[in-house]
């Protein structure tokens, strides 16, 4: 009604050259929206490790590697793969590499990622593995001590050797690990440290007797705070980060055959679930990056809640 009114108080031609710029004024509209780029998601810059130099023992497989590839995604384009076996640590740094290509913009010359042979048990092998990394890179920004085993015996029926083989690769390679990478942190300014200890530093796991295990990342998480407040006036942060039970491609394997543990430890967790390798990268990145740089002598758990009841 409204346009047929206005078209009798309006002469043709006029009505004609209305109705022309209306339609163009909409094209134009049109255009413009059309063209218009889509709005980027914008992250907090803290959280990037662009320009950072990172280093991650254990790294090969498991949740090390998960590490690696969320400090890639995050923007880290030089890191350092350390293994017990240098062969697979550079098979797992070409890998790496080679995914962070696959739909991107990235070449593998961008990146700088080295595999690098090491036995953190060993003193004199941690210090050779970080003067390889300091020769490569010049500096060092974020060090996550990954490399741990777990054993399944009961208190009396543990050997001595198995003991013994455990704290000098969990508590000992971690120590070694931390404190090779404060000497070459503390000179440039500070840097960021984690300890990958296991909410088995705070609660008893069932069924499955492991008490050397809960003791040696007892004794990571508390080496964490110690180092923390002996190192947090030279910059170095250090923190750690405790995981659930994850379903790594070992755990996977394990569970297919005992399909009962697998219920019996959903069934304890909060959740209801167990834990993807994928669901710690937020928080690792958190603890190497800026984002964390007034936290250190923390723990942070990601155990679906199980350590709260």
């Amino acid at each position: 009604m409204s346009f047929s009114f206005f078209a009798r108080a309006v002469p043709a031609v006029q009505r004609s050259t209305v109705l022309t710029r209306t339609v163009q004024s909409c094209v134009r509209f049109q255009s413009t929206a059309s063209t218009t780029p889509k709005r980027v998601p914008r992250v907090l810059p803290s959280f990037s490790l662009e320009g950072k130099v990172c280093l991650v023992t254990g790294a090969a497989r498991g949740l090390g590697n998960e590490f690696c590839r969320a400090f890639i995604q995050s923007g880290c384009t030089e890191l350092a793969i350390v293994d017990l076996k240098e062969s697979e640590a550079q098979a797992a740094a070409a890998e790496l590499v080679s995914n962070a290509c696959v739909n991107s913009d990235m070449t593998p010359e961008d990146f700088n990622v080295i595999g690098v042979g090491c036995d953190v048990s060993s003193e004199l092998s941690v210090q050779r593995a970080f003067e390889q990394v300091m020769d490569t890179y010049g500096r060092l920004d974020s060090v996550v001590a990954s490399a741990g085993i777990v054993e399944n015996y009961s208190a009396f029926d543990y050997p001595f050797d198995r003991i013994k083989r455990l704290y000098d690769i969990n508590v000992h390679g971690a120590f070694f690990t931390a404190r090779e990478a404060a000497r070459n942190m503390i000179p440039q300014g500070g840097g960021s440290i984690v300890l990958v200890a296991s909410m088995s530093a705070s609660i008893i796991n069932i069924p499955q007797p492991q008490t050397p295990y809960n003791a040696s990342k007892a004794a990571v998480r508390h080496m964490a705070s110690s180092l923390g407040v002996e190192w947090a006036k030279k910059g170095v942060r250090v923190n750690t980060l405790s995981p659930g039970y994850m379903l790594t491609k070992l755990t996977k394997t394990i569970l297919a055959h005992d399909q009962d543990l697998k219920k019996t430890w959903e069934s304890l967790t909060p959740m209801g679930k167990m834990g993807e390798p994928e669901d710690l990268a937020g928080a690792i990145v958190f603890l190497a990056s800026d984002a964390s740089k007034f936290m250190t002598g923390a723990e942070v758990r990601v155990d679906g809640g199980y350590c709260v009841i």
